[in-house]
């Protein structure tokens, strides 16, 4: 792992995206410690000021700090990806290695669902579970996006599986006895990691910006500081002043970035097909 961690940051794209996400992680963590003010107290004298000396980012139509509301919706929206991340994962690749280990009608029964989740688009099935609650809360916000989220994972899953299964190594552990949780937990789910990682990577960047597009729409959390809401707010009063749209904008945009470098990496270095290709003799 120490190995890969440097590997990875010795490439300019992936290292970017690196400190990036590093950057959104701490905010997620401290950042309502680092928050000058309470996101929510008004000032009416400092109604839509543009950034300053005590407002660094400027204010909103209420006068309320708006670096103060972009590091709590850090937080917010840290905490809903992290959700909906570790609920998708832990799904997916459970249902996913079932279906891929087990075959049959086992498997045929998972994949349907599956093929019935994909036919919708996901943003419309995420609005259509979030419209049903009056006043959605995080909570609610975690149930639609996990309820296709698990979705890809599963179907990685389910391909690495069918792969490592006939292998030299789980035909050998089975002729010896191991049974079916040992031969998965031991033998299969460390070699099928790789490419659940990187899909890891790129369903988190997904989940930022889905969250986003709620909150955007309305149907967030439920709290005016979400990166979405910041955005709707700031479209509102574009014509206005630009800060209150650029700042969350940006700040979706670049973590989205993150992400995806981040996942160009780890595909280019867990690619053992590159890897291969990399320690070919040349010339």
């Amino acid at each position: 792992m120490r190995d890969l961690a440097r590997k990875l940051l010795r490439r300019p794209g992936p290292l970017l995206g690196s400190i990036l996400l590093g950057l959104f992680v701490v905010g997620a963590l401290f950042g309502p410690a680092l928050a000058p003010f309470d996101p929510e107290a008004q000032n009416l004298d400092s109604i839509l000021a543009g950034p300053s000396a005590t407002h660094w980012l400027g204010t909103d139509e209420n006068g309320c700090d708006l670096l103060s509301q972009f590091l709590y919706g850090c937080r917010l929206s840290g905490l809903i990806a992290a959700l909906v991340l570790t609920i998708s994962f832990s799904l997916g690749v459970l249902l996913g290695t079932v279906a891929g280990y087990a075959g049959g009608w086992v498997d045929e029964v998972i994949m349907r669902v599956v093929d019935v989740l994909l036919a919708f688009p996901g943003i419309l099935l995420n609005l259509a579970v979030a419209a049903m609650v009056k006043e959605p809360g995080v909570s609610h916000l975690v149930f639609a996006l996990c309820l296709n989220g698990w979705v890809g994972f599963a179907r990685v899953a389910r391909g690495q599986v069918l792969s490592a299964r006939e292998r030299e190594h789980v035909l050998a552990a089975r002729c010896l006895g191991a049974g079916p949780l040992r031969i998965v937990s031991v033998h299969i789910l460390p070699n099928i990691l790789p490419p659940l990682v990187v899909q890891a990577t790129f369903t988190f960047a997904a989940v930022i910006l889905a969250e986003a597009s709620l909150s955007f729409l309305g149907l967030g959390p439920g709290q005016a500081h979400s990166w979405g809401a910041l955005l709707s707010q700031g479209t509102t009063f574009l014509w206005l002043t630009y800060h209150l749209a650029l700042v969350p904008g940006v700040a979706i945009a670049t973590v989205v970035l993150a992400c995806n470098l981040v996942g160009d990496g780890l595909q280019d270095l867990l690619d053992p097909r590159k890897s291969t290709a990399d320690l070919a003799p040349r010339g």
